[in-house]
């Protein structure tokens, strides 16, 4: 059972420069669908940590980053493996929803 890594700024190349995927949760205290995917993407991280890692960045204390890789609405979740994105999903879904586009990681 794995929890949702918090990342800021200056973790963030470390934390997705390894070969194991991490999906990263780009997202904000006050964005309504970001609080309706955050306990998601925690069931997520317990049923399938082994395969793929949950991380959260809030981009009110963290710019540089969602700037960096062009985040313009949030919630925004993006994977990364290899310290390259390899798919994005914006906009809240539901947990099936999420798994579906999360497949080639979790399955």
């Amino acid at each position: 059972m794995a929890d949702v890594v918090t990342l800021t700024d200056a973790e963030f190349a470390q934390a997705v420069a390894g070969s194991k995927p991490v999906l990263v949760d780009f997202w904000a205290e006050w964005c309504g669908p970001c609080r309706l995917v955050a306990p998601l993407l925690a069931e997520i991280a317990a049923d399938h940590g082994d395969k793929i890692t949950i991380a959260k960045l809030n981009i009110d204390e963290n710019q540089q980053t969602p700037f960096q890789y062009q985040v313009m609405s949030i919630p925004t979740m993006v994977v990364f493996q290899d310290g390259v994105e390899k798919k994005r999903i914006v906009g809240a879904r539901p947990k099936a929803a999420i798994l579906a586009e999360l497949r080639e990681w979790v399955n």
